[in-house]
């Protein structure tokens, strides 16, 4: 069992950049050096949607919540998932299959693929569910401008992020009086074969990349000249993602860390 555990004052110091003390509180769970079983994070997440309506409902300080990890390989579909977007039998399965209360058809977790789950309070927002897809969208689409020169960018009818006609970013939610959970999945260093098993997000005429991927295919600038990004290892690029989708997560909403 994997403990979920604050992010260390050492660590939060990275942030200190987008932290001010007018901002509301958001506590951050960091295991994005850690392969966490998907059951344990789902558990998480819905014992932290309880606490929060409790405290709400006593009129009580309610902060939000980032946790940030990875998954052991497995497959999520979403509440009204079609089992045709799977190209193998359920009952014989490549990986675990997960049905969640997500929104969202099938996709893909795995090493390497940074997920993040924001349980927060919408009250605190906006209470639009529209807009909360188009900002997790907005964070994904920042970072990979600001830390890796990548120009990413929506596709009009269909969720998630898109370098050309590839996926690097997947995102499905669910949201309890107007308490958020689950999340987004960007993929970083993942193996992609496992998206060959499925239709990811039942997108049929779509390609699933990852940052990796891009910065083997071309060499980007992080705004300086000469600056080679293959250099760095899959550790570096996991470590500076997450980095950057903190900051941007935190600037974006208008949150500090507790």
């Amino acid at each position: 069992m994997v403990t979920l555990n604050r992010v260390s004052n050492q660590r939060a110091s990275d942030f200190a950049s987008v932290t001010r003390d007018d901002r509301r509180k958001c506590e951050l769970f960091d295991l994005c050096k850690r392969l966490v079983p998907y059951k344990d994070a789902w558990n998480w997440q819905k014992d932290i949607v309880r606490e929060k309506r409790t405290l709400i409902e006593k009129k009580e300080e309610c902060p939000d919540t980032l946790i940030v990890l990875q998954h052991h390989p497995l497959y999520t579909l979403g509440t009204g998932s079609s089992t045709g977007y799977l190209n193998f039998d359920v009952e014989d399965a490549p990986y675990e299959v997960y049905r969640t209360e997500r929104g969202g058809e099938v996709t893909y977790h795995g090493p390497g693929q940074l997920v993040m789950y924001p349980i927060i309070n919408l009250r605190n927002h906006k209470m639009d569910l529209h807009w909360y897809l188009r900002a997790l969208e907005e964070v994904v689409i920042r970072v990979l401008s600001s830390t890796f020169s990548i120009e990413a960018s929506r596709v009009d009818g269909l969720t998630g992020v898109w370098v050309g006609d590839q996926k690097l970013a997947a995102i499905g939610i669910k949201v309890s009086h107007w308490i958020t959970y689950h999340g987004l999945a960007l993929n970083v260093t993942t193996d992609l074969k496992p998206f060959d098993w499925i239709v990811p997000c039942g997108i049929w005429n779509k390609k699933v990349g990852s940052i990796k991927g891009l910065l083997q295919e071309v060499r980007l600038c992080n705004g300086c000249d000469d600056v080679d990004m293959h250099q760095f290892d899959d550790i570096q690029l996991i470590d500076m993602t997450y980095k950057s989708l903190i900051r941007n997560f935190l600037k974006f909403f208008s949150l500090r860390l507790s």
